[in-house]
């Protein structure tokens, strides 16, 4: 078996970096979701009922992109194909999703939109943060693991 060999503070760090993205990602959707529900017309008692879907959906995602991305080889790695597409549709439903009142729907329309567009913010939010966890298995040595995932 071949051993990975030590790497720099900076390529550990560059290695970790795009997991900070994953973590602000995480960060805007808690910090707005409520908001941009409320503003399509949610009573706001009743809005924990549209934050159970997220978990919902990463209980299911992770575990799945997990197994399919140990098993996927490309050209470009085995990791960063899920990576790239769970970065690009999360960066479309940022924007689409604050938007969405605006696009001339009704309220309950908006409010389905609203809700299938959670799905996929935090689908694809998981489809990225898993192959970033894994990653740091796949590239660093066992002496330096903890500095990788402490970064």
């Amino acid at each position: 078996m071949k051993k990975i060999p030590d790497l720099g503070f900076w390529k550990l760090w560059n290695i970790s970096f795009g997991f900070f993205g994953v973590q602000i990602a995480y960060a805007l959707q808690s910090a707005n979701i409520s908001r941009i529900f409320s503003t399509l017309g949610a009573d706001p008692h009743s809005l924990s009922y549209f934050w159970i879907l997220p978990p919902l959906a990463g209980i299911i995602v992770q575990p799945i992109i997990g197994a399919l991305s140990d098993r996927t080889w490309t050209r470009f790695g085995r990791r960063i194909p899920y990576l790239f597409v769970g970065a690009l549709v999360a960066v479309c439903v940022m924007c689409l999703l604050p938007n969405a009142g605006s696009f001339g729907m009704t309220v309950s329309a908006a409010m389905a939109f609203g809700l299938i567009s959670l799905m996929f913010l935090d689908t694809s939010i998981n489809m990225a943060m898993q192959p970033f966890k894994m990653m740091v298995g796949d590239m660093v040595n066992e002496k330096q693991k903890g500095l990788a995932y402490s970064i």
